[in-house]
């Protein structure tokens, strides 16, 4: 059997499975993108998760506005460590919901702290209430990634660029790199006090470019000169203050 005839077979048992394990009500952007697929999902939590993979930017800016929506619980402060749920370097996304002493339990988004629905979803289309056996949305889920590994989303970040360095207005090489506009260095050192979920932004899109490897190197090495400044600045104020 040829390749094409096998997918063809398994698409139209797939679909037949999808069509009579999806509810009446079900987000149609997520089916018309799940029937569009060349391989189509069997189930629904798939076609959600299909869904938000193929739209990362729509779920970095879902996940941000979910989160601005919780705000952040009374008391907490933006920390790294090695005690359960805290970011283990400046580097990670700060994120309470998943530290215990914050998290609002089972049906609740362990990133942006809203209620979790039936297939991972945002909004409760189906009157059904939070889902007490998920922590995650599906969109959260695809958000987390991107904040954790942008280069993995590479392709995506060069179109919106129109294939453009974002330093250079130049044409984007092979060999161009994402990079923060702030660099979180940055971020930790001088806006830690910066109002969560505000700095998610320097995790998300907003902060994310895609610039040619020289201008990354030059950028580089104006931040490691920055970084020296400041480090002999402080130096200088405690000896002065001693």
């Amino acid at each position: 059997m040829k390749m094409s005839e096998t997918r063809e077979l398994q698409n139209r048992r797939a679909k037949a499975r999808l069509t009579s394990a999806t509810p009446a009500i079900f987000p149609m952007p997520v089916l018309i993108h799940a029937l569009n697929r060349r391989w189509t999902p069997p189930m629904p939590r798939l076609a959600v998760d299909g869904y938000w993979r193929a739209h990362a930017i729509r779920a970095d800016r879902l996940a941000r506005a979910l989160a601005a929506r919780s705000k952040a619980p009374a008391g907490w402060i933006w920390r790294v460590g090695p005690e359960p749920g805290l970011p283990a370097t400046f580097r990670d996304p700060p994120a309470p919901y998943r530290e215990p002493q914050f998290s609002r339990g089972p049906g609740t988004c362990c990133v942006c702290g809203q209620p979790v629905y039936r297939f991972g979803w945002h909004r409760d289309l189906w009157d059904a209430g939070p889902n007490r056996r998920a922590s995650w949305h599906t969109a959260c889920v695809v958000a987390w990634r991107l904040w954790n590994a942008p280069s993995d989303h590479d392709r995506m970040l060069r179109r919106l660029q129109s294939r453009r360095c974002a330093q250079s207005g130049g044409r984007l090489w092979k060999t161009a790199e994402i990079d923060h506009r702030v660099p979180l260095f940055q971020v930790w050192s001088e806006r830690r006090d910066t109002a969560w979920p505000a700095l998610l932004d320097y995790w998300g899109l907003p902060n994310l470019q895609v610039i040619n490897r020289d201008a990354h190197a030059a950028k580089c090495a104006e931040e490691a000169r920055y970084r020296g400044r400041s480090r002999k600045a402080m130096v200088d104020a405690i000896a002065t203050a001693g």
